[in-house]
């Protein structure tokens, strides 16, 4: 037999609590999560060619090495990539952190690297594909961006 009672707030449910509170505890633990990258990033487009405006006959991709500090001592801004199309020398997007997501806001150095290995010395000059000699260095601010290559 039931105890008898005049308000239903005296019923209790053992097992609502038993739920309620580790999941409230669970959600502002979630809460406090970012899991995301820091950074924000632009989209980006461009072309490559010689200083006279023709295009570059090889495959290449393009690596933008950001110029500005880290957030902290493990928080770094990330490399991008571009690949460039062979026949007109133009990229219409980058990869940092998730694909086409674009470039950390900025100035970057860019170094020209090949595609399917060593990029050869009569096609582009050694020094673009070196970070501490390359030349190129864009802004995100400006775009589209125009890399004006020397030929060997």
């Amino acid at each position: 037999m039931l105890p008898k009672t005049n308000s239903l707030w005296r019923l209790r449910l053992p097992g609502l609590s038993f739920i309620l509170y580790p999941s409230a505890f669970l959600l502002v633990l979630l809460a406090g999560c970012g899991g995301g990258d820091p950074f924000s990033y632009v989209q980006v487009s461009g072309k490559v060619t010689y200083e006279d405006g023709s295009a570059i006959p090889y495959g290449l991709m393009l690596q933008f090495y950001p110029q500005r500090e880290p957030l902290d001592a493990k928080t770094y801004p990330r490399v991008g990539t571009a690949e460039v199309d062979k026949a007109t020398g133009e990229f219409s997007s980058a990869t940092s952190y998730r694909l086409n997501d674009g470039l950390v806001r900025g100035k970057h150095k860019v170094l020209i690297i090949s595609i399917g290995g060593m990029i050869p010395p009569e096609i582009v000059p050694e020094e673009y594909s070196d970070l501490t000699r390359t030349p190129l260095e864009v802004d995100t601010a400006e775009q589209p961006f125009h890399l004006e290559v020397r030929r060997p």
